[in-house]
C-alpha cells in the first residue's frame, strides 16, 4: 500500500484514477492544481505522485520543476505528449518516469509498482560507510553528499544513485543492463532513462561526452568513472 498524490484537473480521468487506486489499496489525496500540489507535498508524505502536464493555473513541467525544488518524491508524468524532446526533457527536469495519455490501469499499475519497488529498495538498503574518492571526487553515502573540487554538488536522488554506483566501481565499464538493474531496480527498460541522467550528470561535473573528464561512454558497452588524465605540460 502507498500514499499517492494525484494531480489531475479533468474530474473523470481524477474520479476514474482515484477509484483504481483505492481499490488497490492505496491512500489517495488529489488536487486539480499545480498550486494544490506544492501545498499537499509541503504538509503531506506521499510516496509517489501521479502529476499531469495539462493543469489550468501552471505547465506541468513547471510544476515538476518547483516539486523538486522541495521534495525527491518519486514523480510520474501523465502526459498526451509523445514528442521524444519533451519526454527527454521531463526526464532532465526530474521525473522518475512518464505514461503517455491514453493508459490503462494496468499500465500505471505496473508502472507504479517499479517506480515504488525502485525508491523503497534505495531507501532499505544499508548505508555505505566512508567517502569515496575518484580524483577530484568525493562521494559521501551514507550523507548522500558529493563534492567536487570541494565544491558541493546538487545531485537528485537518481543522480547521486548512478555517481555512486560508477565511483564505486573506478575506472570499470558498467554495462547498461547492470546500471537498469541496481540504480533503477529495472530488469529492462529504456536505454534513454540512462543517456538522460548521464548527460545531466556531465553538466554537473562541467564535462560533455564529446569531451569526458569522468563519465566515458563506450558504445555498445557500457559507462565508466575514473578520474581525469592528468594535464600534459605545456
Amino acid at each position: 500500500m502507498a500514499s499517492v498524490l494525484v494531480v489531475e484537473d479533468d474530474q473523470f480521468v481524477r474520479s476514474a484514477l482515484i477509484r483504481h487506486l483505492t481499490e488497490a489499496s492505496h491512500t489517495v489525496r488529489s488536487v486539480g492544481t499545480a498550486l494544490e500540489a506544492l501545498r499537499e507535498v509541503a504538509h503531506f508524505r506521499f510516496d509517489v505522485v501521479i502529476l499531469d502536464l495539462g493543469l489550468p493555473d501552471l505547465d506541468g513541467a513547471e510544476a515538476l520543476k518547483m516539486l523538486r525544488g522541495i521534495t525527491d518524491v518519486p514523480v510520474i508524468v501523465a502526459t498526451a505528449r509523445d514528442d521524444e524532446s519533451e519526454i527527454v526533457r521531463l526526464l532532465n527536469d526530474g521525473a522518475d518516469d512518464y505514461l503517455t495519455k491514453p493508459f490503462s490501469v494496468e499500465h500505471l499499475s505496473a508502472r507504479m509498482a517499479a517506480v515504488l519497488r525502485r525508491s523503497r529498495a534505495a531507501g532499505s538498503e544499508a548505508p555505505l560507510t566512508g567517502v569515496i574518492r575518484v580524483g577530484g571526487l568525493a562521494i559521501d553515502p551514507l550523507r548522500r553528499q558529493a563534492e567536487l573540487d570541494g565544491a558541493a554538488i546538487d545531485l537528485t536522488r537518481r543522480e547521486f544513485d548512478l555517481l555512486a554506483f560508477l565511483a564505486g566501481r573506478p575506472g570499470v565499464v558498467v554495462p547498461r543492463k547492470e546500471l537498469l538493474a541496481q540504480v533503477w531496480q529495472q530488469s529492462y527498460g529504456d536505454d534513454q532513462t540512462i543517456d538522460v541522467h548521464l548527460s545531466w550528470l556531465r553538466r554537473k561535473l562541467g564535462e560533455t561526452a564529446a569531451r569526458p573528464r569522468y563519465l566515458h561512454t563506450l558504445r555498445g558497452v557500457g559507462v565508466k568513472l575514473q578520474p581525469p588524465a592528468p594535464e600534459r605540460p605545456a
